[in-house]
C-alpha cells in the first residue's frame, strides 16, 4: 500500500485479512480481519483525530449513542483520553506497590531494574494476603485477585531476566503491557512508542528514542494501531538490517529491499493506520470472545479438549466449561 502511495495513490485503503502465527484468546485469534489506510501529507496527530471522528461516528450510527454498553461497563466514545506510554506506565502503577515511580525510574535499566524488583516483592506480598483460598482457572475477565497477580508476577520476572539483553524500549513496552494495558477500559490513545519496538514509524525530532506512533486501547483491548511512516530509506534499510540479525519468532528472515526501493524514489510525509475490525465488532455488539464474531473460528480439535480435561486434577470425564477454547 505504501508503495502505491509512492507511486502517486495519495490516500488508499484495504479491508482484508491478515494471518499472523500467534495463539488464540478470548481476543486473539490467528486469522482476522483488518481495515488498513494510509494518507499521503499527513501525521500520526491527525489520524489520532481522524480515529476519534470515526469511532465516535460507528457508535451512534450502529448503536444509535456514543455511550454503548460493553458487559458491566458504559463505553463513552464522546470522550477521548490521550497518554504517553511512559505515563500510562505512571498512571496505572498498583496502588499496593507503595508511591508511584517518577519518569526518572523509567529511563535506565538500573532504575528499571530496580523498580521492577521492589514491584515483585510487593506483588508477593498481595499473593500473601489471598492465600487461604485455591487458585483455580478462570477467565480472565473473571480471575481471582491473586491468580491474576500469580500470572502478572511470572511475565515480571520474565521481563526481568531479559532486561540486560534487551532494549530499553522493548522493556518499557512490556512493562506497558504488564501493568496499564488492562486498566485502559474508556478509549484511550498510547503514544510515543519508544522506537525499539517500531520499525516502521518515524523518529520523534525532539527525541529519537520515541516514535510518532499510536495505538487505541478500549476496554482493554488494542483496536488501533497508526503512526507518522519512516519515509527515510537509509534510516529503513538499517533497522530492517538490525531487526534481521536479532532474529526471533517475529522478526522478518531477510530485508524487504523492494520496499526499501520503493522509499529510495520518494515517499511523502505519510500517515498509515490498521484498525482490528473483528474487536471493533465485539465492541459494537457487546460480545465478549472474538470467535463470536468470526464466521469460521479457528478452535482446539475437540479430542485435545477431552485429553486436556481428563489430565486435571479430580477429572472424571468432560468439562461443559469451555474454558480452554479461547
Amino acid at each position: 500500500l505504501k508503495r502505491l502511495v509512492v507511486g502517486g495513490i495519495d490516500r488508499v485503503y484495504e479491508i482484508t485479512r491478515n494471518f499472523r502465527n500467534e495463539g488464540i484468546a478470548a481476543i486473539h485469534q490467528p486469522e482476522f480481519t483488518m481495515l488498513e489506510f494510509y494518507q499521503a501529507y499527513s501525521d500520526y496527530l491527525e489520524l489520532m483525530d481522524m480515529t476519534e471522528e470515526l469511532f465516535r461516528g460507528l457508535a451512534e450510527k450502529v448503536c444509535g449513542t456514543s455511550l454503548i454498553k460493553y458487559g458491566d461497563v458504559e463505553i463513552d466514545f464522546g470522550k477521548f483520553t490521550r497518554l504517553s506510554m511512559h505515563d500510562a506506565i505512571l498512571k496505572h502503577w498498583p496502588e499496593y506497590a507503595g508511591a508511584r515511580p517518577g519518569m526518572s525510574d523509567l529511563e535506565s535499566k538500573d532504575a528499571l531494574g530496580n523498580l521492577l524488583r521492589k514491584l515483585l516483592q510487593d506483588i508477593e506480598k498481595q499473593i500473601e494476603l489471598y492465600r487461604g483460598g485455591p487458585i483455580q482457572q478462570y477467565e480472565y475477565e473473571s480471575a481471582s485477585p491473586a491468580h491474576k497477580l500469580t500470572i502478572q508476577k511470572a511475565t515480571l520476572h520474565e521481563i526481568l531476566r531479559n532486561l540486560e539483553r534487551e532494549p530499553l524500549g522493548k522493556t518499557i513496552g512490556d512493562v506497558f503491557e504488564a501493568v496499564a494495558e488492562e486498566h485502559l477500559i474508556q478509549p484511550t490513545f498510547i503514544y510515543d512508542f519508544p522506537t525499539a519496538i517500531s520499525p516502521l514509524s518515524k523518529q520523534k525530532p525532539d527525541d529519537p528514542s520515541l516514535t510518532e506512533r499510536f495505538e487505541l486501547f478500549v476496554a482493554g483491548m488494542e483496536l488501533a494501531n497508526g503512526f507518522s511512516e519512516l519515509n527515510d530509506p537509509f534510516d529503513q534499510e538499517r533497522r530492517f538490517r538490525a531487526q534481521v540479525e536479532k532474529g526471533g519468532q517475529e522478526a522478518p528472515k531477510e530485508v524487504d529491499m523492494d520496499y526499501i526501493r520503493a522509499l529510495a524514489h520518494g515517499l511523502p510525509p505519510t500517515a498509515g493506520e490498521g484498525v482490528g475490525i473483528d474487536r471493533l465488532v465485539m465492541l459494537l455488539t457487546d460480545s465478549h470472545a472474538i470467535r463470536e464474531v468470526v464466521l469460521f473460528p479457528l478452535l482446539r480439535a475437540e479430542s485435545q479438549d477431552a485429553a486436556d480435561d481428563a489430565a486435571l486434577p479430580g477429572a472424571a470425564g468432560g468439562s461443559e466449561s469451555g474454558g480452554k477454547t479461547k
